[in-house]
C-alpha cells in the first residue's frame, strides 16, 4: 500500500505523485473516459516532479574512458546506458556541447557482433536491418539518438559461425589490446552518434510517458536549458517503480485491478514473440534483439514452445566481464550461457551480477500483479504462459503505459523538428 491506514502522507516521493494524480483526477469533466482522464492529469504534471534517482546523482562516463571501463560501469550501476561527457568539451560548455550521446549495452553488442563477424571473414548482412523500428517512424536524427548506433561500414556479421560462438572467443576479446585499449570515443567515431533527446523540465509526465513507450526509448534524460548537466534520468524501471507506489490510489485501482485479457493483453500473438532455440548460439539471442529492436527475448525449448529462460540486452556484460566460465564448450549456446551463468552467480553470490530472470504470469492475472512483479525483480518485461509453462506472449513496460494513456491527434506537432541540435561534426 502506498499509505498507512489512517494517514494521508504519501510514504514516498513516487507516491506524491501519485497523489498528485488523484486530485487532478477528481476535477476531470465527468463525461471523460478514464483514459482522457489519466491523459489530462499527466499533462498537467510537469517532469520536473519526477523524483531523482536514489543517490540523487546522474551516472555519466568520460569519453576517454575504455570499453571496458564502460562496462563495468554499467554493471556496476545496473544500468541500460549512461550519458558520455566529451572531455574537449569547456568547462562552461552547456549540456548539448558537454556531451557526445549515451553509451548503452545495445551498442557494445553491435560492436562484439562486428568483431565476431571479423574473426570469421567477410560474409554479407545487411547492417540497416540492426536499426530499431524508431527509425521508420521518427526523424533520422531522433532514430539515431534512439538507438545510439549505427554505421554504412559495418556491412556484415555472422554471429553463428563456430569462430565466433566457440567457448574461448570472448576471453580472447577480452584479452586482446583492442579490446583494452577502445575507447567510447572510438566507438562514437565508428558508429553513428547525435546528441540524445531530452526534455525540458516544464515538459509533461505525458510527453515522458508517451516517448518511453510509442517512440521506443530506453530512458529519458531530463535537462534545464543553458545547464551544462542532465537534471534527471527517467528510466524505464523508474516508471515501473513510480506505478507500483501508486497502488491503493482510486485512479490506480481502477485500472490496475483489471485482468490482462480484459485489457488486451498480451498485444502480440504467440508465433510472433522473437525467441531463440536453447541450441542456438548465444549471440544469436543479441542478433535477434538488435534486429528486432526489442531488449530481451525467450529462451525456448528445442522444437517447442516451453521457455526455460531469458536473456536481456543487458546479459551481455556475462560475456565480457566472466568469459572464462564459458572456456570448456565448444560452443556457446542460449542453454550453455544460461548454465554457466547462473552457476558464477552461485559461486559469486555476494558480488553477483544481475541476470534477467524469467518470469511469468498468466492472462488472468492483473495489470496490477504484473506491476508488482516488474517492479520486485527491476525488470522491463514478464512472460505470458499457459499452465504447461507454453509461450503464449510477453508483455513490456511499453505495452503497460499504451494501456494508461495515449497519444491525442496532433500531440507532438513539430516536437522533433529542430529539438535535437545537431554539433558541427555529427555524422548523422
Amino acid at each position: 500500500m502506498v499509505m498507512e491506514e489512517g494517514c494521508q502522507t504519501p510514504r514516498s516521493p513516487e507516491a506524491k505523485v501519485g497523489m498528485q494524480v488523484e486530485d487532478l483526477w477528481d476535477i476531470q469533466e465527468p463525461q471523460l473516459s478514464p483514459t482522457e482522464k489519466l491523459n489530462a492529469c499527466f499533462e498537467n504534471i510537469p517532469v520536473s516532479d519526477f523524483p531523482p534517482a536514489p543517490s540523487n546523482q546522474v551516472i555519466e562516463i568520460k569519453s576517454d574512458a575504455t570499453l571496458a571501463e564502460a562496462v563495468k560501469l554499467l554493471s556496476q550501476h545496473k544500468i541500460l546506458g549512461a550519458p558520455v561527457v566529451d572531455v574537449d568539451a569547456p568547462e562552461d560548455a552547456s549540456w548539448i556541447d558537454r556531451y557526445i550521446g549515451i553509451v548503452e549495452f545495445a551498442g557494445i553488442v553491435v560492436w562484439i557482433l562486428h568483431q565476431s563477424e571479423k574473426m570469421e571473414g567477410s560474409v554479407a548482412f545487411d547492417f540497416d536491418s540492426l536499426i530499431t523500428g524508431a527509425e521508420n517512424i521518427l526523424s533520422p536524427a531522433l532514430a539515431a539518438a534512439v538507438n545510439g548506433v549505427s554505421s554504412p561500414r559495418f556491412r556484415s556479421m555472422h554471429p553463428e559461425s563456430p569462430t565466433a560462438t566457440c567457448g574461448n572467443f570472448f576471453e580472447t576479446l577480452t584479452s586482446s589490446d583492442l579490446y583494452k585499449n577502445t575507447t567510447v570515443r572510438d566507438i562514437s567515431g565508428s558508429f553513428r552518434w547525435a546528441p540524445f533527446l531530452a526534455l525540458q523540465k516544464s515538459n509533461s509526465f505525458l510527453t515522458m510517458l508517451l516517448l518511453l513507450s510509442k517512440y521506443k526509448m530506453k530512458s529519458v534524460p531530463v535537462v534545464d536549458l543553458g545547464e551544462y548537466k542532465i537534471a534527471n534520468i527517467i528510466t524505464q524501471s523508474a516508471v515501473i517503480h513510480m506505478l507500483e507506489e501508486c497502488a491503493g490510489l482510486h485512479w490506480f485501482e481502477s485500472w490496475g485491478s483489471k485482468k490482462l485479457f480484459e485489457l488486451g493483453l498480451p498485444l502480440m500473438k504467440p508465433n510472433n514473440v522473437i525467441q531463440v532455440a536453447e541450441d542456438e548460439p548465444v549471440l544469436q539471442a543479441f542478433k535477434l534483439m538488435r534486429q528486432n529492436g526489442v531488449g530481451g527475448i525467450p529462451v525456448v525449448e528445442s522444437g517447442g514452445r516451453r521457455a526455460i529462460g531469458n536473456i536481456s540486452i543487458r546479459d551481455i556484460q556475462f560475456l565480457l566481464i566472466a568469459p572464462e566460465i564459458y572456456r570448456d564448450y565448444r560452443s556457446i549456446t542460449a542453454k550453455n550461457f544460461l548454465t554457466s551463468v547462473r552457476k558464477y552467480q552461485g559461486e559469486h553470490e555476494k558480488n553477483s551480477l544481475f541476470l534477467s530472470d524469467m518470469v511469468t504470469c498468466r492472462r488472468n492475472n492483473s495489470l496490477k500483479e504484473v506491476i508488482m512483479k516488474l517492479d520486485s525483480k527491476k525488470i522491463h518485461r514478464i512472460y505470458v504462459v499457459d499452465d504447461m509453462g507454453n509461450l503464449e506472449g510477453v508483455i513490456t513496460l511499453r505495452d503497460i503505459i499504451s494501456k494508461l494513456v495515449h497519444e491525442p491527434r496532433g500531440y507532438f506537432g513539430d516536437f522533433f523538428d529542430g529539438v535535437l541540435p545537431l554539433p558541427a561534426n555529427s555524422r548523422v
